[in-house]
């Protein structure tokens, strides 16, 4: 499962879990933090990497109470999508489960992003996205 440290991650772990719970299944929760295209790849992204190891820890500390155990994989990448897609194909995941926060643009149109798309067209394995809900209105 591929997690951004979204609200939309709680959800993305619990339809994870609902898959991986009958069969036993192994879980990863991976996080990518996204290198600029300015710096070297190994650049130190300290303050990124705590956010990104707080992201994974939530997700562990959330599965356990599931009864279930994660594996967390922490990546720097260029590309998220790429970087999910090419860990997929790593693991030899059978499910992906990524999450798509609901946001609209100006104007209220739906804006689903680059990385939902690139996973979709190259993925090695079945995708389950899972949308947020959408604000209530006055909420």
């Amino acid at each position: 499962m591929a997690l951004n440290g979204a609200t939309i991650d709680r959800l993305v772990l619990a339809y994870a879990a609902a898959l991986a719970k009958p069969s036993k299944a192994d879980l990863i929760a991976l996080h990518v933090v996204e290198i600029d295209w300015t710096l070297p790849l190994d650049a130190s992204v300290a303050g990124l990497s705590e956010e990104a190891q707080r992201v994974l820890d939530v997700a562990e500390a959330h599965a356990e109470r599931l009864g279930l155990h994660v594996e967390p994989l922490l990546l720097k990448a260029r590309d998220v999508g790429a970087a999910i897609v090419d860990e997929a194909a790593a693991q030899e995941a059978d499910v992906l489960v990524l999450g798509l926060p609901y946001r609209t643009r100006f104007g209220g149109d739906f804006v689903i992003g680059t990385t939902v798309p690139y996973v979709f067209k190259n993925a090695p394995c079945t995708v389950w996205v899972v949308r947020e809900p959408m604000p209530q209105e006055g909420a």
